[in-house]
């Protein structure tokens, strides 16, 4: 995950000399690069010792692994490719503008929610829905139907999947969860009421609690097993749930993906729901 978006997720929350220090490589991580612990203390008016103390919390042993940190997520900071724009949608913009703006926007969305998830959390997750012996999924607005999308999928692998758009139906077939379970529950802010309960009771059952949310620290991420990481642009869309809703969309579709190559009749089972259909398109 890189370094630049947990800080950018995390700043709201730091105490106000580490936000200090947490802003300034945001907003300039070529020129932190070349800075040394003291120079960068003296650069945002904090201590040595405060920014040394600062790369601990993050998890690094000192200041030289956080810059190495920073270094490894400009190195992988994705370019726009010619033709398509990556700014905030205005009225006044064209079409053709207006067009690639919003691509630049899915596509980076896109790309940053795939560094947000390291493999070895993808395969914990992945292996907990391979060994459910029920899955149920959980979100509502947007969310809701990206799962309900995924449970179509988890269904042509002749997987027991739930999903309501009848959120009193959820926290009821939460209830009949048990360890052998999984509840996926998807939200980008993490704070939906609904989905917090459901998983609330999915953990009291002692079900495997898989959440897909953004990036800042949130209710569902503290009552999840396992954290799927979501990175939206919404603020440069302007809109809906757009480039949520595709970061969310992708990632099911690689889990799916991972399930089908995981899974050893998957190719039957897809083979007999393509088949089943095709007799009501001959009609």
């Amino acid at each position: 995950m890189s370094v630049l978006k947990v800080l950018s997720a995390k700043l709201d929350s730091m105490t106000q000399a580490d936000r200090q220090i947490a802003q300034f490589i945001i907003d300039h991580p070529e020129q932190m690069l070349t800075l040394s612990s003291a120079a960068l203390a003296e650069a945002t008016g904090r201590s040595q010792s405060s920014v040394v103390k600062f790369s601990q919390k993050l998890g690094y042993a000192g200041y030289q692994q956080l810059k190495l940190a920073v270094n490894k997520a400009k190195a992988m900071e994705w370019h726009t490719p010619g033709g398509v724009i990556h700014g905030t949608i205005d009225a006044a913009d064209s079409y053709v503008t207006i067009l690639q703006k919003l691509i630049g926007s899915k596509l980076l969305s896109m790309r940053e929610t795939l560094a947000a998830n390291n493999e070895q959390t993808i395969d914990l997750a992945l292996s907990s829905l391979v060994n459910a012996r029920k899955i149920q999924l959980a979100g509502v607005g947007a969310s809701s139907l990206v799962a309900k999308d995924f449970s179509y999928k988890l269904l042509k692998l002749g997987r027991m999947a739930l999903i309501d758009s009848d959120s009193h139906i959820q926290i009821s077939n939460a209830s009949a969860l048990n360890g052998d379970d999984v509840l996926l529950a998807l939200s980008h802010s993490g704070r939906s009421v609904e989905t917090l309960r459901i998983a609330e009771i999915a953990k009291q059952r002692g079900a495997t609690v898989i959440s897909m949310t953004g990036l800042q620290p949130n209710p569902l991420l503290d009552l999840a097993d396992i954290h799927l990481f979501t990175v939206a642009d919404e603020e440069r869309v302007r809109s809906s749930a757009i480039t949520s809703r595709d970061a969310q969309l992708m990632l099911m579709d690689m889990l799916f993906i991972l399930m089908v190559r995981q899974q050893p009749d998957a190719h039957d089972f897809i083979h007999n729901s393509e088949s089943a259909v095709t007799v009501l398109k001959a009609r």
